[in-house]
């Protein structure tokens, strides 16, 4: 019942709002029987996104109740040869009226009271107006669910002027709504119908949350969560992700405990009470925040107590055997949390970096610290051994955790302990395996997966609340050190706090493990977890970092890994992350770190890189991201690597790293197959280059290649390239279309609103950038400015438009040191810090200011500089040396070529000695650096 895609579904609303408008303007309408083309294409455009599909019969005869205007039927009805005559609609019928109709009273009235009773459910329409009439659990008629598009024909008729900007407002929630409405009937067996299905209606909920602004009744919730986790919810971006956190933990509240409610044996007699939920909630913490949320006087004044009903009427319409069938402790999360999420919020679960681990990559994980465990610790127990305290510190939905459980069975059952195996787990998972998770809603659903998971152990949680599994809400990466605390306004939220620190600060973990987040959530970090990285921006012999790379949140996690194994005095850190910290140049004090901490350090690089490799292995075969499943064959972007980080008691510092590729489509079963093989037969030796950054990757680097000097040595000033950030509106291949669009920006004819409608691009806001504000500003001063239409080299051999302003905000960031310098005869090269892929791509020579190259940041060396620039002039280098070594890569002009006689070459760098005349343009190279720096370059 799935449907394909929203955007489907809004085109269907926006045609149906088109095709009422122009039956309006005709003039000829009459009433509710014109609507009836329009409305039938409508629901036929829905039906046939569903699963089964559904369609619809226009004038249905008469079958004993009076006739309907539609008739809804199930694909499986139509058949071929002689069709059945007389055969009821199984999805319901449809019941339409005038537009100044009052739907609500035709819903209540007597020919839809026949209908229903022929019928069992009735979708009431007035076009503007949608109610379906269904059965309530006593088999009585109800009103079900409604969505309303305007609240009277006037304003109807009003908004249907602008049908696409209408459907861009309504059509994902009308579109669903019928999606909702025509497969009411359907039984619900897969995990991710269902979970579509709920996702549908929680954003119905986040909606009716958002449209109540900040509500008073949730700010209690909001401080006590900002204080309990370390984190502030700021600004228009934080606030949604707590309006979001809190319709996801409700709506994740009432999915676990209706599992943990359906998988009761015998099943209870009565139906499932959402209102009842907290009961089968066994972590205190949870209970105490649903209770929080679920309170009336907090969900009336926002309106989610009906949204909460329909969602217990679609838990009732699950088929519960064939459902678990394909809903086991091993699925649960691929079947239900990641697809609701991508259904509820694909732009929030991008920004958080929520991927569900395969569990081909959590198993050989495990396995790997199990082995490291046994071969280099000497616990001959493995994860099994009673002082082996594990940690999952970003635990998300529990996968980890889960399969460290079964790993410590399998290793018990080996030791023949029989009907003592299952008390021996149940100790570990109440006693020394932990997660730490900082977002509610996964934070449910990890309690759900260990719960179901100790049930296929035979070791079940018991029901009481005297057993909970070790997993605890709060922020892994504060509270590790002794600090003074608030008091917080939940005590159960308290409690949490203060167990998850014991944990921190008492317990001697030995094993860390999980696949930290690659962004952070809206929420400002407090100054413990923004100073965990500090530690490795210092270096003893190699060179100091460089960019932005420290900033990664997943940096974090492994600085806090590394302390508290440290601390412990051995153990093994097993992280899957973002693989740019093997070779970046901003993390060569984070290797330097780790060769002097850890005993082996063991790379698995799981490739699959779109920007460094294309996705694309070696041999040309399609190389994907360990994370691309069949829903999103795409999977993440950057490509991702596997660390096994070991530390022994009797430590000694390494000094090289066992490193291996995996590539290609086959590399989740090469995990699995390679699991238990010994790490000498597995890696390849690598001793990490201190001259290169230490890389913890391979690399390939002729003998000589140090001997040549840097790009910077030779070129010591560059500027990095112009970053629009609104390409689509500020830059164009040709020259008339860029200036009406500019003309249209700075008409003050047009409104924000009407350059929002045609330009989208310009009028959208970002935390950098108040789209709304720049403009008022930028329609005071007056424009545009004529000189701004330059010429742009936009790609390698793409020259095109650019508007440049220097200091307006238009662009994002318009480099206004570097324009100065772009004058005819002038030429540049472009070149990259570190090269984005494994073949040598820059070198591209360009005339014209430029852009970035493609992903990444280009700097771009000029031949020549402007003498009054370079008086006073500072010389920096804006972009530290890549690693570029090349002989006559670019022929300056000689000295007889040059378009001005060049001075004698000084002795020390120049200053200021040109003539007037000679002052236009100096090479680069003699200007900025000595003569013989030159020259040994272009020998």
């Amino acid at each position: 019942m799935m449907t394909k895609t929203t955007t489907r579904l809004t085109i269907a609303v926006e045609t149906y709002l088109a095709d009422l408008q122009r039956v309006r303007a005709s003039g000829g309408a009459t009433g509710e029987r014109s609507s009836y083309g329009p409305l039938t294409n409508l629901l036929n455009a829905i039906g046939a996104t569903l699963k089964p599909k559904v369609f619809c019969v226009g004038e249905l005869a008469d079958q004993g109740a009076g006739h309907p205007d539609f008739g809804l039927y199930a694909a499986k009805q139509v058949q071929k040869g002689q069709p059945k005559q007389g055969q009821v609609p199984e999805v319901g019928v449809v019941e339409v009226k005038a537009a100044d109709d009052d739907a609500w009273l035709t819903a209540a009235g007597d020919q839809v009271s026949r209908y229903w009773e022929r019928y069992r459910l009735v979708l009431v329409t007035n076009t503007r107006d949608f109610v379906l009439v269904g059965e309530d659990a006593a088999g009585r008629p109800a009103k079900l669910e409604t969505f309303r598009l305007a609240a009277s024909a006037a304003e109807f008729a009003q908004r249907l002027e602008s049908p696409r900007a209408f459907a861009s407002e309504v059509g994902a929630g009308l579109g669903e709504y019928l999606c909702r409405a025509l497969a009411h009937r359907a039984r619900l067996a897969e995990p991710k119908d269902l979970a579509w299905l709920l996702a549908s209606h929680a954003r119905d909920a986040l909606a009716r949350v958002e449209a109540a602004g900040d509500a008073p009744s949730l700010e209690a919730v909001r401080a006590a969560l900002e204080e309990a986790l370390g984190v502030r919810f700021e600004g228009e971006r934080g606030a949604r992700f707590f309006r979001s956190t809190l319709v996801q933990t409700l709506f994740y509240g009432v999915f676990s405990a209706w599992v943990l409610w359906a998988r009761q044996t015998p099943l209870p007699a009565r139906a499932f009470n959402w209102r009842e939920a907290v009961w089968h909630l066994r972590a205190p913490v949870m209970q105490a925040l649903f209770q929080q949320l679920s309170q009336p006087g907090r969900l009336q004044p926002l309106g989610l107590v009906e949204v909460l009903d329909w969602t217990s009427a679609a838990l009732d319409r699950v088929d519960c055997d064939a459902f678990f069938a394909r809903f086991n402790e091993g699925e649960a999360v691929t079947y239900f949390y990641e697809p609701f999420l991508e259904a509820f919020d694909p732009e929030l679960r991008k920004q958080l970096g929520v991927w569900y681990t395969p569990a081909e990559v959590v198993r050989y994980m495990v396995a790997r610290v199990d082995k490291a465990l046994r071969d280099d610790l000497g616990i001959a127990d493995g994860l099994a051994a009673e002082n082996v305290y594990v940690l999952d510190p970003c635990c998300g939905t529990g996968a980890y955790l889960a399969e460290v459980l079964r790993r410590i069975a399998a290793n018990l059952e080996n030791q023949g302990l029989g009907a003592l195996t299952g008390a021996r787990v149940k100790q570990a998972a109440t006693e020394r395996v932990f997660g730490f998770e900082i977002m509610p809603a996964p934070f449910v659903v990890a309690h759900l997966q260990v719960g179901l998971t100790m049930q296929a152990l035979d070791a079940a949680l018991t029901d009481d609340g005297q057993e909970r599994a070790q997993v605890f809400l709060t922020n892994a990466l504060t509270g590790w050190e002794p600090r003074p605390t608030k008091p917080l306004p939940f005590p159960e939220l308290e409690e949490e706090r203060d167990r998850a620190e014991r944990v921190k600060q008492e317990t001697p973990i030995l094993v860390i493990l999980g696949n930290p987040p690659y962004n952070g959530f809206a929420g400002m970090a407090v100054d413990e977890e923004r100073e965990l990285s500090e530690a490795y921006r210092m270096t003893k012999r190699v060179r100091r970092p460089e960019g932005q790379g420290l900033n990664d949140l997943y940096v974090r996690f492994f600085r806090m890994a590394e302390r508290r194994i440290a601390k412990t005095g051995q153990g093994v850190v097993c992280f899957i992350s973002n693989y740019s910290w093997l070779d970046g140049l901003s993390f060569t004090g984070m290797r330097e770190r780790y060769l002097e901490t850890f005993d082996a350090i063991r790379i698995d690089c799981l490739n699959g890189d779109k920007y460094k490799t294309g996705k694309v292995a070696p041999d040309g075969s399609p190389d994907p991201s360990i994370f691309s499943t069949e829903g999103d064959p795409v999977g993440i972007q950057v490509g991702t690597a596997i660390a096994t980080l070991v530390r022994k008691a009797d430590h000694a510092p390494t000094e090289d790293v066992g490193f291996r590729h995996l590539w290609g489509q086959a590399k989740r079963g090469e995990l699995v197959e390679t699991e238990e093989v010994e790490p000498r037969k597995l890696y390849e030796n690598i001793e990490p280059v201190l001259s290169l950054g230490l890389p913890f990757a391979q690399t390939a680097v002729s003998k000589d290649w140090f001997d040549w000097p840097t790009l910077t040595d030779v070129f010591p000033t560059s500027f990095p390239g112009v970053k629009t950030s609104r390409d689509g509106f500020l830059v164009d291949t040709d020259l008339d279309r860029l200036k009406a669009r500019i003309g249209d920006y700075f008409d003050e004819s047009l409104s924000h609103d009407e350059i929002a409608r045609r330009y989208p691009g310009v009028m959208k806001s970002t935390a950098q950038f108040n789209a709304r504000a720049v403009r008022d500003v930028l329609l005071q001063r007056g424009g545009p400015i004529d000189a701004g239409f330059i010429r742009f080299s936009y790609r390698p051999f793409d020259i095109r438009w650019l508007y440049w302003e220097a200091d307006s905000g238009l662009l994002d960031r318009p480099r206004p040191d570097y324009r100065p310098h772009v004058f005819e005869g002038n030429m540049w090269l472009e070149a990259r810090e570190r090269e984005a892929k494994e073949d040598f791509s820059r070198g591209t020579l360009v005339r014209h200011l430029a852009d970035n190259f493609g992903n990444g940041l280009s700097s771009f060396f000029p031949a020549y500089l402007p003498r009054r620039r370079l008086r006073n002039r500072h010389q920096r280098n804006t972009t530290p040396p890549q690693f570029v070594r090349c002989r006559a890569t670019l022929s300056l002009p000689s000295r007889r070529r040059c378009r001005r006689p060049l001075p004698p070459r000084p002795r020390h760098p120049p200053r200021s000695r040109l003539s007037r005349s000679q002052r236009r343009g100096t090479p680069h190279g003699m200007a900025a650096h000595p003569a013989t720096g030159l020259a040994r370059w272009r020998s």
